[in-house]
Formats: C-alpha cells, structure tokens, sequence
C-alpha cells in the first residue's frame, strides 16, 4: 500500500508542481482570474491520481479486491501528498520570487469589488480583505491554507473514487 501512496503521491505532485509552475512562474501577462482557473484545473489533475492509485492498488496489487475504508486511505494519504508540495511550491513563489504577489491581489480584489458593491460596503469588505491578506504574510499560514483547500477536495474525490472502486470478494 505505501508504495502505490508513494507511487501515486508522486505523480500527482508532480503534475500539481507542473501546472502551478506553469502558471505563476512564467510571466505570461495573464489576469488573476484566469490564473485562479489554471490554479484549480492543477489541482483537478494532480487529484486525478487518487482516482488512478485506488485502481492500481486494487487491480494490480490486491487481486482486484479493496475495501471502502482501505480505498480511502490511499486517497487521502495521495492527496496529503499533493496538498503539501504544491503548498511548498506557492510559499516558495509568495515569498521567494513574487514577494508582491499579496499586494497585486489584494489590488486586484479590491477593483472588483470597487465596481460590485456600493460605497458603504466596499468599506466593509476592503476592512475584512485587508486583514486576511495579513495573514498570508505567514509562510506557515499560507502553506496552511494550500494544504487544506487541496486536501478539502482530495477528501471528496477520495470519498467518490473510494465508494466507486471499492470492490469485496
């Protein structure tokens, strides 16, 4: 079972560390919303591994047999994996090579938000934004919250790979 976890956890964060590398490291001059696009689709594919662990594990190395528990395992174990490279990869670039990049978001936000909400609530709203940018200047906190929202969705394609490919004698 660690194996195939290690087998697949690999993959998956290499595919994740790819197609985030892919997104934010090179400049290619694209807005916030469709490097949050880029973003998600990274993390959908490299949790695409999940899926394909739980069957490997199941077909090839427990003769075709797993149960709901043991399939979950594995999907949670993959995606710890890719939550805590990918995680690892976005501190590296907040804090290594695009230091303003909390700053150029939170610009971004708040111009979107400037042509959405009136006055009185842009006030309100720019308040909250403001202190939870803060909170990403911690490399800690920042790597915490990649974790947990790549981890939040690996749980549920685990939950749905496992139910799916859970197989008794």
């Amino acid at each position: 079972m660690q194996k195939t976890i290690k087998k697949f956890g690999g993959y998956a964060a290499l595919v994740g560390g790819l197609l985030f590398i892919g997104g934010h490291f090179f400049d290619w001059g694209i807005g916030f919303g469709v490097l949050e696009i880029f973003g998600y689709t990274a993390i959908f594919a490299s949790l695409s591994f999940v899926f394909f662990g739980i069957k490997h594990f199941r077909d090839q190395i427990n003769n075709g047999t797993i149960s709901f528990k043991k399939a979950l395992l594995i999907g949670l174990a993959i995606s710890a994996i890719s939550g805590m490279v990918i995680g690892l990869l976005d501190v590296i670039y907040v804090t290594m090579i695009n230091p303003d990049f909390v700053v150029e978001y939170k610009t971004y936000a708040l111009e979107g938000m400037k042509n959405t909400l009136s006055a009185n609530e842009f006030e309100k709203e720019k308040a909250v934004l403001e202190e939870q940018m803060k909170l990403f200047e911690s490399p800690v906190f920042a790597w915490g919250i990649m974790f947990i929202t790549i981890f939040a969705i690996g749980t549920i394609v685990s939950l749905i790979s496992s139910l799916f490919l859970q197989r008794k004698n």
